[in-house]
């Protein structure tokens, strides 16, 4: 099986499993703003669930899997799987404790910290109050998290894509769950978010067990910290942790910068930015885990021409998704809050108001799904230094854009500000990447990207043309509106798919093959 065949397979899996999980996540979005609303409670927990989401990218979702799973991977097809299972009962091990003194850490520093990062709620009684305790609440999800991402990193190296990238399903429930039923039976309604999110974490965790179970790896507690591969990861995870730090601060500068801002906000940047990861989280994600594999053995075996045809190969899939993306959350922004958000407290106002918010993190997706693709490619080369720099950068970008929007547009100057860091994040990582190895051929992308062109200009026209068919600020008519919006996705959908494939469009004829190829398996 060639690497794009196995990049594209492993990209269909968690693309479908996190596809599920990022439904349940807007389900659960919904069930928020129609509890809450956006203002005061939704403001404080956003911000308090910034903290363990910030050092859960720190320690698990970026650092951690990016140098691990090389590692692994080098020393399971190198050196056997009882080398490899002895090196993952190492970083267990070593994990359980960092984790645990972090969580331990994070509660008694609660204080300083969220005052640090919310310190425009204080001017608003009681909501910096309720946020530090939000925060401590939360905050040992952090330790369970980190520990479901080294598994996952097992798990994926393994071939295993399916369950991790299901897990943020049972989060997404929990939640949902937690507040239906919780909400009105505590002083602090919104704490049954904070709970809800710890029984999520804790579930997570527990559904990983059957399938490492059923691949015969059993973790176990092992102190040998001074072990050579151990140390090689420690090692390139630190400054991974500088860069992912430094990406995650992008978050916490603008939030910081919102708290300033009139009260609701911090809402509008979350409830926007939740349904900008809805197509990030379904394809872009998934590519990401999927490539740093294939990507991480060709290095191994000092395949750099391979390597650069599967950036291309995973490059050409972000553009042929992300584009149609885009434009499609340009066009519907105000449709999908209108259908899915506007009841209970959230209102028309609020629908405007984060709609504008999606609107300006639209654009970015592009380049959000290039960064993610080529900032793996570093890892495999075992370079974590250059993103870190080129993310510093990006900071300083990010928050001198954001202190001169501000004041103009308020939030909607804020999502613009990280929209235009991420174009100049994904422009100087392919710089510096061809830099490192040399050119990436990339100039092959642009006739796909001529044929994409007139497929999404027909695509917007249908989409727009649909949508005017309904007055969206109009409360109620649920089942009109999601007839009309679903026409609008699925007609525009099937015209830039019909009109790709009618112009060869390599991959998009690539995936019909593939889909082709397992529908008649199937049959079979």
């Amino acid at each position: 099986m060639s690497e794009n065949v196995k990049i594209s397979k492993a990209t269909g899996i968690m693309g479908l499993a996190t596809g599920l999980s990022r439904v349940a996540g807007l389900a659960r979005d919904i069930v928020v703003a129609g509890l809450f609303g956006a203002g005061f409670a939704t403001d404080a927990f956003f911000m308090a669930f910034t903290i363990p989401n910030l050092l859960r990218r720190f320690f698990a979702e970026g650092s951690l899997t990016a140098s691990f799973v090389p590692t692994y991977s080098e020393i399971l097809h190198l050196q056997g799987e009882e080398e490899a299972d002895r090196i993952a009962n190492i970083c267990w091990t070593l994990l359980l404790l960092t984790m645990a003194a972090v969580t331990i850490l994070g509660i008694v520093g609660s204080p300083l910290v969220v005052g640090g990062i919310a310190s425009g709620f204080g001017a608003v009684e009681g909501k910096l109050a309720l946020t530090n305790t939000l925060n401590m609440v939360m905050f040992p999800y952090i330790a369970l998290v980190s520990m479901l991402a080294l598994l996952t990193g097992i798990l994926n190296v393994r071939g295993h894509f399916f369950l991790p990238s299901l897990s943020p399903l049972f989060l997404n429930l929990s939640m949902i769950l937690c507040g239906w039923f919780l909400s009105s039976r505590l002083g602090i309604p919104i704490m049954s978010l904070a709970i809800g999110v710890l029984i999520g974490g804790v579930l997570q965790l527990l559904i990983q067990y059957p399938v490492l179970r059923r691949m015969g790896i059993r973790l176990r507690l092992d102190f040998n910290f001074k072990e050579a591969a151990v140390m090689k990861i420690a090692r390139l995870m630190l400054p991974g942790i500088a860069g992912v730090a430094i990406y995650q601060i992008n978050v916490v500068v603008t939030r910081l910068l919102a708290s300033f801002l009139p009260e609701g906000s911090v809402s509008y940047l979350y409830y926007g930015q939740r349904l900008f990861e809805f197509p990030q989280g379904i394809f872009i994600v998934s590519l990401a885990q999927a490539v740093l594999p294939s990507m991480s053995r060709q290095a191994s075996r000092e395949d750099m021409e391979g390597l650069r045809s599967s950036l291309r190969f995973a490059l050409s899939l972000i553009l042929l998704v992300t584009l149609p993306a885009m434009i499609g959350l340009v066009l519907c922004a105000v449709p999908i809050y209108s259908l899915f958000f506007m009841s209970g407290a959230f209102g028309v106002e609020e629908v405007e108001k984060t709609a504008m918010a999606l609107a300006a993190y639209a654009p970015g997706l592009l380049f959000v799904g290039i960064s993610r693709v080529v900032v793996p490619t570093f890892y495999a080369l075992k370079n974590t230094r250059t993103p870190v720099w080129i993310a510093f950068w990006t900071l300083l970008v990010n928050a001198l854009l954001g202190i001169l929007l501000m004041g103009p547009f308020a939030h909607l100057g804020l999502a613009m500000a990280l929209t235009l860091s991420s174009v100049f994040n994904s422009i100087a990582l392919i710089w510096a990447l061809r830099f490192q190895i040399g050119p990436l051929g990339l100039a092959a992308l642009l006739s796909s990207l001529f044929k994409l062109v007139p497929a999404a200009v027909l695509m917007a026209l249908f989409v727009q043309g649909t949508l005017t068919l309904i007055e969206w600020d109009l409360e109620g008519h649920k089942f009109l509106k999601g007839m009309v919006l679903g026409s609008a996705v699925l007609g525009g959908g099937g015209i830039y798919a019909l009109v790709c494939w009618l112009l060869r469009v390599p991959e998009a004829t690539e995936a019909a093959a593939l889909f082709r190829k397992k529908l008649f398996r199937r049959r079979e």
